[in-house]
């Protein structure tokens, strides 16, 4: 589908208005976080919720909430409190797909520890990014949460560096630093402009579409090269039309007529 730059913002714009409400929240793991103020319960559900977003929506959801109910109305002091064992013992037989209550439990502990060094897991984000790239902040973010947990790797949270698109990751980068009717924010001091498009099955359909990729494979390339596009569109959120244009999709929308519809 061939559209005039000068004209593409106004239809983004158009989906955006129509699809970026509460209301199309559900059933997605972000509507866990609205449920918490506090900036450190927010990240933690928001690093549990989005690594767990994986497979059926209807299995995520049942999972997370599984999560959530051990870790209670105050996950960020609740681990503080509890040891890795109890809480291994808490989340005895849980297991999401690949996921382990182990991975849950050492990841958990990790972020929480990371919490009471830097105040914020969004702080020692922001320290990253003075020093380095977005993609290598992210290297290093997830390496260091990683490591503090005492694992190489872990079905929740993916290293950009291994070439996948990383959907997961930049879905908990976009709840924690936009801030919309959908996105619940947090880390105010990071820029949206450094974001990366959570690239999804109905997002890569919407950017072929568009014109943004002619790639044939969602990996970590392709994330890259449409929000390049979309950063052209929008440069200081360039991811701000994912959550409108993936519901969409995942209403069984089909992105072509619909655009042709919005357009007229």
């Amino acid at each position: 589908m061939s559209i005039p730059p000068t004209q593409l913002r106004e239809l983004l714009e158009k989906v955006y208005l129509k699809y970026n409400k509460r209301e199309y929240i559900h059933p997605d793991p972000l509507e866990f976080l609205w449920r918490y103020n506090s900036i450190e319960d927010r990240e933690i559900v928001g690093l549990l919720a989005s690594g767990l977003a994986y497979g059926r929506v209807a299995r995520i959801l049942k999972s997370t909430e599984k999560v959530l109910d051990v870790l209670g109305p105050d996950p960020s002091g609740f681990l503080r409190k509890i040891s890795s064992h109890e809480l291994s013992r808490a989340l005895v037989g849980f297991k999401h797909r690949f996921t382990t209550a182990s991975e849950i439990v050492s990841l958990s502990k990790s972020a929480s520890t990371l919490q009471e060094e830097w105040g914020l897991l969004g702080n020692m984000l922001e320290a990253f990014l003075s020093e380095d790239t977005y993609y290598n902040a992210l290297e290093r973010f997830v390496v260091s949460i990683l490591k503090r947990a005492g694992i190489e790797k872990c079905s929740l949270l993916p290293r950009p560096s291994l070439g996948s698109a990383c959907k997961r990751l930049h879905l908990f980068m976009r709840w924690m630093i936009r801030s919309d009717e959908v996105d619940p924010g947090g880390w105010e001091t990071i820029s949206p402009s450094v974001l990366v498009v959570p690239l999804d099955v109905h997002m890569f359909r919407a950017a072929r579409i568009l014109g943004f990729t002619g790639r044939k494979t969602a990996g970590g390339a392709a994330a890259f090269e449409i929000t390049d596009r979309f950063r052209v569109i929008n440069p200081g959120d360039p991811v701000k039309y994912d959550f409108a244009l993936t519901r969409m999709g995942i209403q069984g929308l089909h992105h072509d007529n619909l655009f042709r519809k919005l357009f007229k």
